[in-house]
């Protein structure tokens, strides 16, 4: 079973003795099993049962509505991915999803601008629910001041000042928002992959759940079941707060099973970036961590993890969605500049 924090106590005041304790257990929990229950967090109940509620209605519109938005019409990859779109690990999952990012105009760039700027864009909101951007913006922005929390609280955990990261985080962070739908399996045909085996590319994500199981997390080696837990987000790290720490911190590699017969899932994630251009180069760390430290890099060498959180950020973007990286990237992968930037 996971560890439960409760970030009430650092939120009042992160100097007291009791925000100091939560620090200590922080640490620990993000040295260890990576993934833990977060309460105390602040977010209006009422204001994360609207954005699941939004969810529901969203995957409730008809095929062709959904379509419409779909994130093949993205550089930025926002918008919708149908069924069987998407895949990890070289495996089709068995989800759809609505993508969605910081809401900004499409960039006008030029030859030498690195590819991951292409990421920045406007979203693609269903016509026939006018409220969702505004439920789920407002759900963002609830969230917003928790992950940040949590960042500075990890830069103590690991020796720092609590601004550590901030400069990284400022003007423009890459904030990233999945709305998740795992659907009812068919008699035939389908999937236990909702989502295959993988790490988190960025700072910190936060997942809200329903009430349907599903979430795995590797723990010591074999596979631990994250049930939904009521007034909680399931949080674990990315590969930037890896690459910081020099592994002392880890991205818990984790999955999704598909549901049971008859019922679908459904996910909020929000995930904790930086700017594109931001660069995590490794942390002096405290003695009594450093010894601790295994090296930021993922064990598999076919998937290294970037300095240059845009780099990182695109590669996963890029191998999971074929059809934007055909239609908007093509160029990227021949080129040798970008594959040899560290």
């Amino acid at each position: 079973m996971l560890p439960e924090l409760d970030i009430s106590h650092y939120l009042a005041d992160h100097s007291s003795e009791r925000a100091l304790e939560f620090v200590d257990l922080l640490r620990k929990t993000c040295h260890g099993p990576g993934f833990f229950y977060l309460r105390g967090h602040g977010v209006d109940e009422h204001v994360n049962n609207s954005a699941l509620d939004i969810a529901n209605q969203f995957f409730a519109l008809p095929d062709t509505e959904r379509e419409a938005i779909a994130i093949g019409n993205s550089a930025g990859f926002r918008g919708y991915t149908l069924l069987k779109n998407e895949r990890t690990n070289g495996r089709i999952d068995w989800r759809d999803q609505l993508d969605i990012g910081p809401e900004e105009p499409t960039p006008t760039l030029t030859a030498e601008d690195p590819p991951w700027c292409r990421l920045r864009g406007p979203n693609q909101w269903p016509d026939s629910l006018p409220t969702m951007s505004s439920t789920i913006n407002n759900w963002m922005a609830q969230m917003q001041p928790v992950g940040l929390a949590l960042m500075r609280a990890l830069a103590i955990a690991l020796g720092q000042k609590l601004n550590y990261f901030d400069s990284r985080m400022t003007p423009d962070p890459y904030t990233r928002v999945k709305i998740i739908r795992y659907p009812p399996q068919p008699e035939q045909g389908g999937s236990d992959q909702g989502l295959g085996l993988h790490n988190d590319t960025g700072i910190i994500t936060m997942i809200l759940q329903d009430s349907v199981p599903g979430l795995q997390v590797m723990s010591e080696g074999k596979l631990v079941d994250v049930e939904s837990r009521a007034g909680t987000f399931v949080v674990n790290l990315g590969e930037m707060m890896q690459a910081a720490s020099s592994g002392y911190l880890r991205a818990t590699a984790h999955q999704v099973v598909s549901p049971p017969p008859g019922k679908q899932r459904i996910s909020i994630a929000y995930f904790v970036n930086p700017r594109l251009d931001a660069r995590f180069e490794p942390i002096t760390l405290p003695s009594d961590l450093a010894g601790d430290a295994g090296g930021g890099q993922n064990a598999d060498s076919n998937n290294p993890v970037h300095a240059i959180f845009g780099k990182n950020q695109l590669k996963t973007r890029m191998r999971s969605h074929p059809d934007v990286n055909e239609r908007f990237y093509a160029d990227v992968n021949s080129n040798v500049e970008w594959q040899n930037l560290k």
